[in-house]
């Protein structure tokens, strides 16, 4: 546990650190905010596949869904733990450079810029604090020994950031008319909506399968706290998948006739 948090503390700020050092001397000429933008972009992709090789070796190995173990269930949740930390700090120094370049004259870690942080991004905010106070003791202590399986699933709900952080990069690059950022826009429809929706009911259909029951008799079986669990992860999910479709149809609803008008 201690030796995962302290190397997974070293590990995100310092590539962080030595992507934003690369980027000055492969674009000199961007600003300290474009290289802070696309570093953290580059380090939460590095995460989420971590996440993902992870989460589907733990899915791969737990046959039984309920009382079968693997290490990686319990020590990613650590890696995660520095991880959220990190990014919330990150967003944050991306919120304040964008501020500093609309205009707004806030100084870097005062009270202002940090509640104008908290209130423009509060959702992601809440997200992170949600997985470091609430889901990191019921999976690290209060679930026991039950459930690697579960965990593995959400842990592959990340396979979608990847493409997440390349559309963002891509627009950043100003790439957004190309035909590689269509196809990524595809993939993280896909991608989202395969493993950040429709995975929690391929999670209650795995233990209606194992106890022998249908799977709409589930909800009824489980403990509560894991419905609830279930449903607070599941609705921010619902409202980036919404935004996503209508960014989409933004993206896919017109003709080339009507971008040249």
């Amino acid at each position: 546990m201690w030796r995962t948090l302290f190397l997974a503390s070293v590990f995100f700020p310092g590539l962080f650190v030595l992507c934003i050092r690369l980027l000055r001397r492969a674009a000199p000429g961007w600003s300290l905010k474009e290289r802070i933008l696309l570093s953290g972009r580059l380090v939460s992709t590095v995460q989420a596949t971590m996440a993902t090789a992870s989460g589907i070796v733990v899915v791969l190995s737990c046959k039984d869904v309920v009382y079968d173990r693997h290490w990686l269930a319990v020590e990613y949740i650590w890696v995660l733990v520095p991880y959220m930390t990190y990014d919330i700090y990150v967003m944050y120094l991306c919120h304040w450079h964008k501020s500093q370049e609309r205009g707004v004259a806030e100084k870097k870690h005062s009270l202002a810029s940090v509640r104008s942080f908290l209130l423009q991004e509060r959702l992601m905010v809440t997200h992170h604090l949600f997985i470091l106070i609430v889901l990191t003791p019921i999976t690290q202590h209060f679930r026991g020994e039950l459930g690697d399986f579960f965990v593995g699933c959400i842990l592959i709900a990340e396979l979608s950031t990847p493409f997440v952080s390349l559309g963002k990069i891509l627009m950043q690059l100003k790439m957004h008319d190309t035909m590689l950022h269509k196809v990524n826009g595809i993939l993280i429809l896909v991608t989202f909506f395969l493993c950040r929706i429709l995975l929690f009911p391929f999670m209650y259909a795995a233990y209606g399968r194992q106890v022998g029951i249908p799977v709409y008799m589930v909800p009824f079986r489980i403990p509560l706290h894991c419905n609830i669990a279930n449903a607070s992860l599941i609705a921010p999910q619902l409202y980036w998948f919404r935004l996503i479709c209508r960014k989409a149809a933004r993206l896919y609803g017109h003709s080339p006739a009507d971008k040249s008008r």
